[in-house]
């Protein structure tokens, strides 16, 4: 295994995506696996895949000629290709044609589109799933996709990132810039609600600010911060400002956990999830969530948090204010999400399966040289 070489592709999606790429590659680096990392620029300036001993290329998010001849050339001499999400996946596939190379295809998370964009989703997916080895996914419900776009081998995948930086609470520990930054977002004798993702439909926060037209008359009035950037942070701006919503929209900061630590509750509205990263760092942060019970969030949360359906802020509304009511069940689900959290996979049993797999994959084609 020391002479495997593996090419890791990112499409410079999600920042859950990005950062377990991170941690896979640095633990795979750690065991004496070859790693390159082909991603745009941007996606390295921000997570530095070198520092860890990963070879890094830049390779833009397009499928033009010039794009995929360098992830082609990027891919010579690979014994297994690991391609992060559809469009990577595509790209891939497309680069690795007439090569004997094994892809193995994590599909991070599901995507919704309407009209004439469903069909080219639904034919990204197929793509996808049908050039894999094998695609991994982290919750059931894309296994099952998978396996409907003609993958010949799905299977459920340990998905962990690494946990947040420890925030520093100020000086001693005496919680001085907890407060000092609940006095910056104007949430001084407030609750604190904190959202964070990306501002597009599928992350439900028009719903968001529906609820919180419902829980306006509590006194004193919460304040909702959402950290995000999106096709929808306009028009989100505008309802705030139209509607006189308490809702702060921010810039999103490298770390949400700096901003889960000053939170009483963090909210989490989407129309799907796998494994949340803000779900994870609220839990190991003994934040008491509130969530969707959608894709893999019920089985990442177990008991540990509070579930609501999809698109129906009464009922979001009503989990939010009764969580603010009563101290006792917000102290219950923050210990109970700690302890959650301390099951979960780590970062070491992802490094594993995933390694495993490789192994799996490259000995056939070693076997195949020797010959």
């Amino acid at each position: 295994m020391s002479q495997l070489r593996t090419v890791q592709v990112l499409g410079g999606g999600s920042a859950g995506s990005s950062a377990h790429v991170g941690s896979l590659a640095a633990g795979l680096v750690a065991r004496g696996v070859r790693v390159t990392v082909c991603a745009p620029q941007a996606v390295d300036s921000a997570h530095d895949f070198t520092a860890a001993g990963s070879q890094f290329l830049p390779v833009p998010r397009r499928s033009d000629p010039a794009a995929v001849a360098a992830l082609r050339a990027a891919c010579t001499g690979a014994d297994v290709v690991h391609a992060h999400g559809l469009h990577a996946a595509a790209r891939t596939a497309l680069a690795l044609s007439g090569r004997s190379v094994p892809l193995v295809v994590t599909w991070h998370t599901r995507r919704y589109a309407e009209g004439a964009r469903r069909q080219i989703l639904h034919l990204l997916e197929r793509r996808a799933a049908r050039a894999a080895a094998v695609v991994l996914a982290p919750t059931s419900d894309l296994v099952d996709l998978a396996r409907e776009r003609g993958a010949r081998d799905a299977r459920l995948a340990p998905l962990t990132v690494p946990p947040p930086r420890a925030v520093n609470p100020g000086p001693a520990g005496n919680g001085i810039g907890v407060d000092k930054m609940r006095a910056e977002l104007g949430a001084v004798e407030r609750p604190l609600l904190v959202a964070a993702g990306n501002l597009v439909p599928q992350h439900g926060f028009t719903t968001l600010l529906d609820a919180a037209r419902l829980w306006r008359d509590l006194d004193p009035e919460p304040l909702l911060v959402v950290a995000g950037e999106g096709r929808e942070r306009d028009a989100l701006r505008r309802r705030i400002r139209n509607e006189e919503l308490p809702v702060s929209l921010v810039d999103p900061g490298e770390e949400p956990g700096e901003l889960l630590a000053a939170a009483d509750l963090a909210l989490l509205p989407s129309r799907w999830e796998g494994r949340s990263r803000f779900a994870q760092e609220a839990l190991r942060a003994g934040v008491p969530l509130v969530a969707t019970a959608v894709g893999g969030t019920p089985e990442l949360v177990g008991g540990a948090a509070e579930l609501v359906p999809y698109g129906n802020a009464e009922a979001l509304a009503r989990a939010v204010v009764r969580l603010i009511e009563e101290p006792a069940e917000r102290a219950r689900l923050a210990g109970a999400g700690r302890a959650q959290a301390a099951g979960w996979p780590t970062e070491d049993d992802t490094i594993a399966h995933v390694l495993s797999v490789y192994d799996e994959l490259a000995q056939p084609l070693a076997a195949g040289r020797d010959r």
